[in-house]
């Protein structure tokens, strides 16, 4: 068979090492579709292009690897962007490839098939790239920008459209040849003169963002050489194992942990961007750091952002807490991760006591297991309370851009991409109803996903926002579907439960078969029961 563009495409995607792709065929890719039944890519259909973004995330948050989208003109690229900005927010690699029309009718407004007025310009808002290829033999350099971002910068959704007809147009070109970037490494004197802070310091602290997720064995050597106390966000959860016990988790919005943030005399943020929703979750712009700050980051612009730094270093965060551990001299721990611990006393407080059980269920039925959450108040409670035994175990839409309908399609991802590990979808009865088609993809993948709908009968956290400011309950009580005839529906295992016991003894029914597990808690139940 005679080599086109889309069948080359194909090729330089395998030399990447993509080996799987969401999408779902239209007339505008079918020639995507013509030779991928040869290739070794495995393609997943969704039941909306919004879902195969989702799965895309989930995958590319549990393996550490991109996977590729294929998406039709027009309103597949405007159902996928929700998804692109989700993962946009929190830096998730992942390679959109859509069509686009005839390069002679771009920008003409002849009401052609899925026309957009300009479909690059309208994705370039969600993507660290938009780019529209007009000769095909350019193919491999702007592949090769988009695998540049992936490994050697803050990387995030890249978007490539390919008119139709260069699609199926013949393309003689050579043989892939795939580009390997290495993040940059710091400068010896800038390790020295943040090794010399540090070691120096009476008070450190550290920071610990997302950017470290590949370097847990870096990240704990730097913090038992320091011996300080550490603010996880919630993309690092699991960067220091489960329960370490200088890791005081995700609690920088909460007195104690801002507390010690002010006090801290040098405070090292390594791959964080100090944002909003890990740092200031009560909005009121009350973290604050006093001391010296060293800020390590792969994005030059995101070094001057929200903080000001007093020494930043443009480099791989995990060869940098390598360096500097090495150059740091050993320290005794002096007890304030504890005391913050003691004061913070999260297993008491009255708004997260109900979710202890959940979690301490969990992490008894599945204590290998990926949780995935969409924005719901279990999912909420536990970025404050969940420990996990390693990073990219733990990952929501609950905070960042923060999408709903999220859980259900990430946690797909999460499954293929993992398929030795438990996966369980975190969703509330309000969220799941943005994506139901899935359980059909779910169906199809014949995989055992737990599926936990916490069913409070509408949005919860925005009717106690209500309430707080007082404003009408307006819009927020839902009527939830038949759950139990949704599952029969869809080919899905299904089961009620109102408290940890019974959840514990569902969820350890997830291996019996080789299919979707729904688990519908009654929220009213378990609150009742747990407080």
């Amino acid at each position: 068979m005679n080599q086109t563009c889309a069948s080359y495409l194909l090729r330089l995607l395998e030399a990447y090492g993509i080996d799987t792709a969401f999408g779902i065929p239209g007339v505008h890719t079918i020639e995507l579709y013509r030779s991928l039944g040869d290739s070794a890519i495995r393609h997943i259909t969704p039941r909306h292009e919004q879902g195969a973004g989702f799965m895309a995330d989930g995958y590319a948050r549990a393996s550490g690897k991109p996977a590729a989208c294929f998406i039709i003109t027009g309103p597949g690229m405007t159902n996928i962007a929700t998804a692109m900005g989700q993962a946009l927010a929190d830096s998730i690699p992942m390679l959109v490839i859509s069509s686009v029309n005839r390069r002679d009718t771009l920008g003409r407004g002849q009401g052609r098939l899925h026309e957009l007025p300009g479909q690059r310009e309208t994705l370039a808002g969600v993507s660290v790239f938009s780019h529209t290829l007009l000769d095909p033999a350019a193919l491999p350099e702007v592949l090769g920008r988009a695998f540049a971002i992936f490994q050697g910068a803050r990387p995030g959704p890249v978007h490539i459209e390919i008119p139709l007809d260069l699609l199926a147009a013949p393309l003689e070109a050579p043989a892939p040849r795939p580009l390997r970037v290495y993040p940059p490494a710091a400068p010896a004197a800038a390790i020295a003169q943040a090794a010399d802070w540090l070691a120096g310091a009476e008070r450190p602290l550290l920071l610990l963002g997302g950017g470290c997720a590949d370097a847990p064995q870096a990240s704990r050597a730097l913090v038992e050489r320091l011996q300080a106390p550490v603010l996880t966000t919630i993309n690092a959860k699991g960067v220091l194992g489960q329960d370490h016990p200088l890791d005081l988790g995700a609690t920088a919005s909460l007195p104690a942990a801002r507390r010690l943030a002010a006090e801290a005399d040098v405070v090292l943020a390594l791959g964080t961007e100090l944002g909003e929703t890990d740092y200031d979750l009560v909005f009121d712009d009350g973290f604050r750091l006093d001391g010296r700050l060293i800020r390590v980051d792969i994005d030059p612009q995101q070094l001057a952002r929200n903080q000001a730094a007093d020494l930043a270093l443009l480099a791989d965060v995990g060869q940098v807490m390598h360096d500097l551990a090495e150059a740091l001299p050993a320290r005794a721990e002096d007890g304030r991760a504890a005391a913050v611990r003691d004061a913070l006393a999260l297993e008491a407080d009255p708004e997260l006591a109900p979710y202890v059980p959940l979690y301490a269920t969990l992490r008894a039925a599945l204590p290998e297991a990926i949780l995935v959450g969409d924005s719901t108040g279990p999912v909420y409670a536990g970025n404050f309370l969940a420990s996990l035994p390693a990073p990219r175990r733990w990952f929501n839409a609950a905070t960042g851009y923060g999408t709903l309908g999220y859980g259900l399609p990430a946690a797909l991802g999460a499954a293929l991409a993992c398929p030795e590990r438990p996966v369980v979808a975190l969703v509330g009865d309000g969220g799941l109803q943005f994506v139901l088609g899935e359980l059909a993809t779910a169906r199809d993948l014949g995989q055992a996903v737990a599926v936990v709908i916490w069913n409070n009968q509408g949005y919860d956290e925005i009717r106690r926002y209500m309430a707080m400011h007082e404003v009408p309950r307006l819009g927020v009580d839902l009527a939830p579907p038949d759950f139990a005839g949704l599952a029969a529906a869809y080919a899905c295992r299904y089961r009620a439960v109102g408290d940890p016991a019974a959840l514990g003894e569902a969820l350890g029914r997830l291996d019996e078969a080789a299919s979707p597990l729904l688990i519908e808690v009654d929220a009213a139940a378990w609150m009742a029961t747990t407080h």
